[in-house]
């Protein structure tokens, strides 16, 4: 059989398996996975790890915060930096308006995406307004592969717990994947409060001002919400051991709960916000970082697979008057923009950090940055793995690379992970079998990638929450789920 591309000689890795093995290249998809292979073209893989590209997640791209600041980024320099780090893939965030329709908010993005993207794309709806019209527009939304949605529980944006039911609800009857940002309003509000009256207002203060309780809370609310409706649920950026451990205990009682953490609460503290004047501004995103303690629990939780996925919740807001102070420079904690850049960053300083440290195996870094993410947002199996008639997305890290992280590709004029050295380094990124990165240059161009329609999520091996009130065998015949 003649290929397009061979990948010839590398070290191959799956979510469960690590072999010897060519991959053979024909109209972007895997088509043989053997030995000796020929094609037209050939990328000589010897010493290296040949991985499922990347696909993240949690970034956002091209979107307005609530305080109304555009992201650093667009899908254009987004998109290249996530290359850069390993992704072949990545799915941002669609953020309704108050008052917008479904229809309006994801026309908004694919303006903003479309001939943009050097790898394929898809969008989270964030929905802020879910009035009964809104909700009966869901299912177009899924129509068109736009399967998962995030809520919030904090901020102006934040729903309800009626109206979290009742997104739930609906997802779980169309076998879409809910998301949500789990912290404690009114805990936060009231703590804000305290120490900005009392004159404690520099960024240092953030994260006191969100302590690990109102995330606990939050989380645990929230999935005893998914399991009154039995609806799958992911808990995006848990950032304490006792919302991992939550998590933990969800799933092992078989509810359809899946966690998520990220790179700033595994490699930064809130010692890293204690700076002169407002140098700690970097630093501050939503759940706050923790500290050591924090980071080693929630290592642990990775190793033992509590957490599904590890995202970046790249969100890009510059150290200038555009971006962190957009509000101005003489202002407390909760004016200042919230959220860091760290796409790019990701899947190196997991690899470096995980792998060759031995907190978690080749294969637990395949899952965590790559299948998992398929499986849950409905894009497996072309996506994520490798496997014959999958997309050929492949990223090829020569493991023993080191580098000091520094400048990036994306739109920011700093990096938060800066001086720290990384062992491990994605050098080619292909998506569909078209070479984006490849040794240090971008060999794609703005709009290569394309809009992927997503399914549903996948639930196997997982039984759910079966509550006598709102099984028909048990609660008189009453049908209360949809």
């Amino acid at each position: 059989m003649q290929h397009d591309l061979v990948i010839r000689g590398g070290t191959l890795a799956t979510a469960s398996e690590v072999f010897a093995a060519d991959i053979g290249i024909r109209g972007g998809r895997i088509v043989t996975l053997g030995e000796g292979l020929t094609g037209e073209d050939v990328i000589d893989a010897a010493g290296k790890l040949v991985l499922p590209g990347g696909i993240e997640t949690h970034c956002h791209i091209a979107q307005e915060s609530g305080m109304g600041i555009m992201t650093a980024d667009d899908y254009e320099t987004g998109s290249i930096s996530a290359a850069f780090g390993g992704n072949s893939c990545f799915v941002p965030f669609a953020a309704q308006k108050n008052g917008q329709t479904v229809e309006d908010t994801l026309a908004t993005y694919d303006e903003r995406a479309a001939l943009k993207s050097v790898i394929d794309y898809s969008y989270h709806l964030i929905l802020t307004d879910p009035t009964e019209d809104v909700l009966a527009e869901l299912p177009e939304a899924f129509a068109r592969g736009v399967t998962s949605f995030k809520v919030f529980m904090t901020y102006a944006t934040r729903v309800n717990d009626a109206q979290f039911l009742d997104i739930l609800s609906v997802a779980r009857q169309y076998g879409g994947l809910t998301m949500v940002h789990a912290e404690n309003h009114d805990m936060l509000n009231w703590m804000a409060t305290r120490l900005t009256e009392n004159g404690y207002t520099g960024p240092r203060y953030h994260a006191l001002a969100r302590p690990g309780l109102a995330e606990e809370e939050a989380i645990n609310r929230a999935i005893s919400l998914a399991r009154l409706v039995n609806a799958p649920l992911m808990i995006v950026h848990v950032s304490t051991p006792g919302g991992a451990q939550c998590v933990r205990r969800a799933r092992a009682e078989g509810a359809f709960v899946f966690g998520e953490t990220c790179p700033q609460y595994l490699f930064l503290t809130r010692d890293d916000m204690d700076l002169p004047g407002m140098e700690g501004a970097k630093y501050i995103c939503s759940p706050p970082v923790r500290d050591k303690a924090t980071q080693q629990a929630l290592w642990s939780h990775i190793a033992a697979d509590t957490f599904s996925v590890v995202s970046s919740d790249h969100a890009p807001y510059r150290f200038d008057d555009s971006g962190k102070f957009a509000a101005g420079r003489d202002i407390d904690f909760r004016r200042i923009a919230n959220g860091m850049p760290g796409i790019e960053m990701r899947l190196p300083m997991m690899f470096s950090e995980g792998v060759v440290k031995n907190r978690i195996s080749l294969n637990q870094f395949v899952a965590l940055s790559s299948t998992n993410a398929a499986r849950l947002y409905g894009m497996l199996p072309s996506k994520g793995t490798l496997a014959i008639g999958a997309d050929a997305d492949i990223a090829i890290w020569d493991p023993k690379e080191t580098r000091v992280a520094g400048a990036m590709h994306d739109a920011m004029d700093y990096n938060p992970f800066e001086g720290m050295e990384v062992t491990g380094w994605p050098v080619t990124v292909l998506s569909r079998g078209r070479p984006v990165v490849d040794k240090g240059e971008l060999l794609a161009s703005p709009g290569d990638g394309a809009f992927v329609a997503r399914g549903q999520v996948d639930l196997t091996g997982m039984t759910g929450s079966h509550l006598a009130e709102t099984d028909p065998a048990t609660n008189f015949g009453a049908e209360v789920l949809p």
